[in-house]
C-alpha cells in the first residue's frame, strides 16, 4: 500500500517550478526506467526538470526516451550542484540511503529541497520528507506507476513514459521471471503495453544487442565458472586485466552472474568483478527460493538489497576476497542444504 502521506506532495508539486531527480549510483534498468518515466510525466505537467545520475550508466540503456538529457555529476559537477541548489523538489528513486549516490550526496545533504524518496529496498532511512517504500514491490518503476496511477495521472502515461517504466520492471523481475513478480506486476505491464510499451522492442534493445568483446568477456567469465556442489553455490571471477583485455565497457557483466544461478541444483550465485580504478571488488548474488543474499551481503561485504538479489564491495584483493567468501560459506551449509 502506499502511504497516504506521500500523497501529501500533490500540494508541493502544485507550486514547486524546479525539480531534480537522482537515481542512484551505477544506475540500471530500473533507476534509469524510473527516473526517466517521472520526468517525462513531470516534465508534460510544465516543471523544469532534470535527471541527475550520480555517474555513467550502459549503453545499452541510452536509447530509452530522454536520455540525451540526463547529466552525469561525475562530468558536470558544476552544472549539477547548481541545479540542485535551485530544486524546490528533489526525488530520490531506487535507493533508501544517501550513501548510494556517490557524490552527489554532499550537494543533496546541502539542498534545502523538499525530498521525496520512492523505492523498493529494505530498511530505508529517514532523510526523507516523503516516503514511498515497499520490499515487496518488483521494482521502484512500478511503485513510480502506482504513484501516479494514486494521483488520478494514470491517463497522462504517455508512450515515452510507458516505454521507460516497462523497461524497469522488466530489467528487475528479470524479464518476469523472478518470484517478486505478482499477478498485479503483469497487470501493470499489461497497461503500459497498451499505452504504448513495445514489449518485443525494448526486450530487444536491453537484450539482443551484445558486441564481439561482450560475447568473448562472457566466454572468459564462464571459463572462471567455479561450483560448490554440496553447498550449492557458483560463483564467477573476473580479473581487471580479464577486463582490459575484452575492452569492458559499463554494463557488459550485467547478468552474467545468473549463469552460475541456471546450473542444475545451484540455489546461490556470486560474481566478483575486480575494479582497480574504485580499488575494490565489486560483488553481485543471486539466489534462489528463501536464501537471502540481502542478509549475507550486508553481514559480510557491505551490502543489501533484496532477498534473492543483492550487491556488495570488499577492500581486499580479488584473490582474498574469493578465499574470504570461501571461508564464510560453510557457516550457511544449513540454509543451503535444507
Amino acid at each position: 500500500m502506499i502511504d497516504t502521506r506521500i500523497l501529501e506532495i500533490t500540494a508541493e508539486l502544485d507550486t514547486a517550478e524546479n525539480i531534480v531527480i537522482v537515481p542512484h549510483k551505477g544506475p540500471d534498468g530500473d533507476a534509469m526506467g524510473a527516473s526517466l518515466g517521472l520526468y517525462h510525466f513531470l516534465k508534460d505537467k510544465g516543471h523544469t526538470v532534470h535527471v541527475i545520475a550520480p555517474n555513467d550508466y550502459p549503453q545499452f540503456l541510452k536509447w530509452l526516451p530522454g536520455s540525451e538529457e540526463v547529466i552525469i555529476y561525475d562530468s558536470n559537477k558544476g552544472l549539477s550542484d547548481e541545479l540542485i541548489n535551485k530544486a524546490e523538489i528533489v526525488f530520490t528513486l531506487d535507493f533508501n540511503h544517501l550513501s548510494r549516490c556517490g557524490l552527489v550526496q554532499e550537494s543533496l545533504l546541502a539542498s534545502e529541497a523538499v525530498f521525496v524518496m520512492i523505492d523498493h529496498h529494505q530498511e530505508p532511512s529517514d532523510y526523507a520528507d516523503y516516503t514511498y517504500s515497499n520490499s515487496k514491490m518488483s521494482s521502484t518503476c512500478e511503485m513510480v506507476y502506482r504513484f501516479l496511477d494514486k494521483l488520478r495521472a494514470n491517463k497522462k502515461i504517455t508512450p515515452q513514459i510507458a516505454t521507460c517504466l516497462y523497461t524497469g520492471i522488466m530489467t528487475d523481475t528479470g524479464s518476469f521471471r523472478f518470484s517478486s513478480t505478482s499477478s498485479d506486476t503483469h497487470r501493470v505491464i499489461a497497461d503500459l503495453m497498451d499505452k504504448g510499451a513495445k514489449n518485443d522492442q525494448i526486450h530487444n534493445n536491453i537484450y539482443d544487442t551484445n558486441s564481439e568483446d561482450k560475447l568473448q568477456l562472457l566466454g572468459t567469465a564462464l571459463k572462471n565458472l567455479k561450483v560448490n556442489k554440496e553447498l550449492r553455490t557458483a560463483y564467477i571471477s573476473l580479473s581487471q586485466e580479464e577486463l582490459d583485455r575484452h575492452n569492458f565497457k559499463k554494463g557488459d557483466t550485467e547478468g552474467f552472474v545468473n549463469y552460475g544461478l541456471a546450473l542444475e541444483g545451484i540455489i546461490f550465485a556470486v560474481i566478483f568483478i575486480e575494479k582497480e580504478n574504485e580499488d575494490m571488488v565489486k560483488i553481485s548474488f543471486r539466489s534462489k527460493g528463501d536464501f537471502d543474499v540481502n542478509k549475507f551481503a550486508r553481514a559480510h561485504f557491505d551490502g543489501g538489497g533484496h532477498i534473492n538479489a543483492a550487491g556488495g564491495k570488499s577492500d581486499l584483493s580479488l584473490n582474498n576476497t574469493i578465499v574470504k567468501f570461501n571461508k564464510i560459506l560453510p557457516q550457511y551449509t544449513e540454509e543451503l542444504t535444507k
